[in-house]
């Protein structure tokens, strides 16, 4: 939450009597430029006019920007954030475990290499990698051991967490979501996953299906033939596909160019019988059946669902958790239909 000299704000801290004291304390400390945690332990003594008794503790960081120079750190940070390239902000809580000062950050990019730091100390640098191209190895000798020793890699995609008295923020790279087929259920998935995050491509040989009045959230409109429109598309980790087609042919066809791309994850709507027989031939056609283990079919998550939105709601929920996640919960987890086909040649 940002908190303005005038007493305006961007962003919350939820709201409730907590935003409101530490907003209070934050206007007090902005005059001094000086840094506080503050800690509230919301128990039956704090919060009970409001009815916040929700138990356990808060700690909060205040920190004033101080003056042009330390808007260079949060200058990189923007830059990171607007190009989609990944990075994790480390800000000291506790000096005596983290071997820094409180407040002190540290941003670093997906490789783990520091490109900014910013420190409370009023003798300290606020420094960007940017402001030394000659030697860009300056920061290694900044950077506290804690950090690097809990320091966890984006590929897993973590959620902000403390550890060796650091608050370890990461803003992680957004995720692709290859829709193939445009007609009723990948509108809607397309619809419902934009505003969950996800950078919606479409692709369909129809354009009275595929254009930018029915996907208006899509990133990218991809029109022709599945084969053609899937051959050398730019699939990565980052990249979840989905098989939503109008027919069992196409559906084939689709899976066969992506099973065995390095998508974090496939799905192919169908009946049983359908993928049992879309299995079946790309067995035969080389797949591998490592490559078909890893694909999603039935796709979303086994609540039941019956009309269109229902079945959006239910495959973007799946989407949704094996992101945050990184698998299925095994309550929803519907089982996969390769294991019922005996042992094929691959």
């Amino acid at each position: 939450m940002l908190v303005f000299p005038d007493g305006s704000q961007v962003g919350t801290l939820g709201g409730g009597c907590v935003e409101a004291e530490v907003k209070r304390r934050a206007l007090r400390l902005l005059d001094a430029g000086q840094t506080e945690l503050l800690t509230f332990n919301l128990d039956s003594d704090y919060g009970w006019d409001d009815g916040l008794i929700c138990g356990g503790r808060m700690k909060m960081l205040v920190d004033p920007v101080r003056g042009e120079a330390e808007f260079g750190y949060y200058r990189r940070l923007l830059e990171l954030l607007a190009t989609d390239q990944g990075c994790t902000e480390a800000v000291i809580l506790d000096p005596e475990k983290a071997d820094g000062q409180a407040a002190d950050r540290f941003l670093l990019n997906d490789a783990g290499e520091v490109i900014a730091t910013a420190s409370c100390s009023p003798d300290a640098d606020v420094r960007t990698a940017d402001t030394d191209p000659i030697d860009r190895t300056w920061a290694a000798g900044l950077l506290p051991p804690t950090i690097g020793q809990h320091l966890r890699p984006l590929s897993q995609r973590p959620r902000p967490y403390v550890a060796g008295g650091v608050s370890f923020l990461p803003h992680l790279r957004r995720c692709r979501l290859v829709i193939v087929g445009a007609g009723h259920v990948g509108q809607r998935v397309g619809e419902l996953a934009a505003a969950c995050d996800f950078d919606v491509w479409a692709v369909d040989d129809r354009e009275q299906y595929c254009n930018a009045e029915r996907f208006p959230q899509a990133k990218r409109l991809i029109v022709g033939e599945i084969d053609a429109a899937l051959s050398g598309l730019d699939i990565d980790h980052n990249t979840y596909c989905l098989i939503v087609t109008r027919g069992h042919q196409h559906d084939e066809e689709a899976l066969y160019h992506l099973a065995e791309t390095p998508a974090r994850y496939v799905g192919l709507i169908g009946s049983q019988r359908k993928i049992k027989m879309i299995f079946e031939d790309l067995l035969r056609d080389g797949i591998s059946r490592e490559a078909l283990s890893r694909v999603y079919a039935p796709l979303g998550l086994d609540i039941g669902s019956q009309t269109v939105p229902e079945i959006a709601v239910s495959i973007v929920a799946e989407l949704i958790a094996h992101r945050n996640l990184g698998e299925i919960p095994e309550r929803y987890r519907r089982p996969s239909l390769l294991d019922s086909l005996a042992a094929s040649p691959t």
